[in-house]
């Protein structure tokens, strides 16, 4: 808890998830450009934090239910697995995952929709790195249950969420009142490459250290 590179981690995972345009800052943008009004815009960031938001809070339930039971070299090693699994599941069929909600949807469907992309994208899962020394210290001050892990989970996800959905409204509207959505064509990186490399950078981190 005295470290700050944990929170500093989290921060910078969330404002990476929300760079991505798969995340929700594009969905945004065409659901305000199709409604015509900035005011959509802004009030898309909201079901899309909270999908992005649950997704993140399995995964964290996930880790600290395991760390109970679970010997955490274990947990780590398999996170590891999980992880670098999952980077290749996303670069072999990741292109072939389809957005069932269109344009119309409503502001329900955006949050399922944003729950539906990042658990597909394992945003949760590219947490797990951070979660397992941050919510699985067993330090004497911090017992080692669900309950005693509770507040600095949530913190996490706090955290994370404020990041991403900070960087997500920064581009949502800077795109929707001056850029538009062509710049994308001209010079937007390929950030689903860099997001399965980082799947795999994470787990082969959490294997070896």
């Amino acid at each position: 808890m005295t470290q700050l590179w944990p929170w500093l981690t989290l921060a910078g995972l969330g404002a990476f998830h929300g760079l991505n345009p798969a995340m929700g800052w594009l969905f945004a943008v065409a659901l305000g450009q199709h409604r015509k009004s900035r005011r959509v815009v802004v009030l898309s960031l909201i079901p899309i934090a909270a999908g992005h938001s649950v997704a993140i809070i399995v995964v964290v339930a996930l880790v600290v239910g395991l760390g109970v039971v679970v010997d955490a070299d274990l947990i780590r090693v398999g996170g590891g697995l999980v992880l670098i699994s999952w980077a290749v599941y996303h670069q072999v069929y990741g292109h072939l995952h389809k957005v069932r909600f269109g344009m119309q949807t409503s502001m329900a469907g955006l949050g399922i929709w944003s729950f539906l992309m990042a658990s597909a994208h394992g945003a949760g899962l590219m947490l797990v790195p951070v979660l397992i020394p941050l919510c699985l210290s067993g330090t004497p001050a911090q017992e080692l249950t669900a309950a005693g892990s509770i507040g600095i989970s949530l913190a996490a996800v706090g955290v994370h969420t404020v990041s991403m959905l900070a960087v997500t409204g920064v581009i949502a509207l800077s795109v929707y009142q001056w850029l538009g959505l062509a710049f994308l064509r001209r010079g937007w990186i390929n950030l689903d490459l860099l997001w399965t490399v980082a799947l795999a950078a994470a787990g082969v981190i959490l294997i070896v250290l």
